[in-house]
């Protein structure tokens, strides 16, 4: 194998794999590490933004083949349960991390990719190339490893990552159900403590996701205490779970969720997704963000590896300028949001603005997403 133009790119979610499929496209050899088998489940409000289906389509990714649920409208409540209707200024669509990352994952080994499936345990640089240690204690070579290792890692402890070391507040709960709820709409519903985002997905099912302040949650015994006393004071959150069927046997959880700023490049490796950066819930883009950050990062590599006289240095200044020319306004929002919402009365002003001023709804939309994804030259 050419270690000079093989990239080794460590998480095989969103971003991993779409960054897989982009660079496997132009040519270059690709290996995708990962902890897990699919098809599998993951923490997240599965809904994205129609601003990266140009991409898609020029990766040759077409969504419709899972059936996906068209997303036009957004409900957002106050924790009393106070509501505003908006349209999405692009619309969106709901499909579940099950079906896309599967489907993600069978693209990229028809484009050649290799997908191993272990955990990588070190990532080391020196003379200008990556050692990538596995548990097996194998070790690749390679000159480019793309960070895709999610919103919480064991490597970014190993890396000393600035967000690691702090204590985040917050836990993400996820389940899918059968019930009733509008096709064409996401809800965005506030409790005290926390935010829930309600859509459907393919398969007429419903993903409900919520995020939950630990110092709130762990007052109570478990996830249905919790949800009954402190959700459910949502009156528009109780009728949703109220005529809702678990399908899971149990929700799946994620705890210490930071939302902390981010660096996209750290010890020479380029972070993509969750890993460069993750947006508050409530903004409700954090998976067409991934598939953007995909696309930045390829567009970036395969300019470093075509061009011989670029420096790495280059590359990563290049890298880290377009990185936060298109997220960091996105994330500061988001961040800000979390913020106000998160306290109760401030929630119940910024609602009565909405009502007051309706073309404010989509306006904040906009500053959280993108515009149309133009397609690689």
């Amino acid at each position: 194998m050419d270690e000079n133009n093989h990239i080794i790119i460590v998480g095989g979610g969103l971003a991993g794999l779409t960054s897989a499929i982009h660079l496997s496209k132009n040519g270059f050899p690709v290996t995708v590490i990962d902890k897990n088998k699919y098809p599998r489940h993951k923490v997240c409000g599965e809904y994205i933004s129609n601003e990266v289906l140009p991409y898609l389509d020029w990766l040759g990714i077409n969504p419709e083949v899972l059936h996906p649920t068209k997303i036009r409208e957004i409900i957002f409540s106050t924790g009393t349960g106070k509501i505003i209707h908006g349209n999405l200024p692009l619309g969106g669509f709901g499909i579940s991390r099950f079906a896309f990352d599967h489907y993600l994952f069978q693209k990229a080994v028809s484009q050649n990719c290799k997908v191993v499936e272990e955990t990588v345990t070190e990532i080391d640089f020196s003379n200008d190339e990556f050692l990538v240690t596995l548990s097996n204690n194998e070790i690749l070579k390679s000159k480019i490893v793309i960070g895709a290792f999610g919103k919480r890692s064991n490597l970014d402890q190993k890396m000393h990552r600035d967000f690691i070391v702090k204590k985040s507040p917050w836990l993400a709960v996820k389940g899918h159900y059968k019930g009733n709820f509008p096709d064409e709409t996401v809800g965005l519903h506030n409790f005290k403590g926390g935010y829930c985002g309600v859509s459907k997905v393919e398969n007429d099912t419903i993903n409900i996701c919520y995020l939950a302040d630990f110092e709130t949650f762990k007052q109570y015994k478990n996830l249905d205490e919790y949800q009954k006393n402190v959700v459910y004071k949502n009156p528009v959150l109780k009728a949703v779970f109220e005529n809702a069927t678990a399908i899971f046997e149990k929700p799946l959880t994620i705890s210490q969720i930071s939302f902390d700023k981010k660096k996209c490049v750290e010890n020479r490796v380029l972070m993509v997704g969750d890993t460069a950066g993750l947006i508050h819930p409530l903004c409700g883009n954090g998976m067409a963000m991934a598939i953007h950050s995909a696309k930045i990062v390829s567009e970036s590599v395969t300019k470093y590896l075509k061009q011989e006289s670029l420096s790495r240095e280059s590359l990563e200044k290049e890298y880290h300028k377009s990185w936060n020319s298109h997220f960091s306004k996105r994330l500061k929002m988001g961040r800000f949001l979390g913020k106000l919402l998160q306290q109760q009365r401030l929630s119940e002003i910024l609602i009565r603005v909405f009502v007051w001023f309706p073309a404010l709804l989509p306006m904040m939309i906009r500053q959280t997403h993108g515009e149309l994804l133009t397609t690689p030259q």
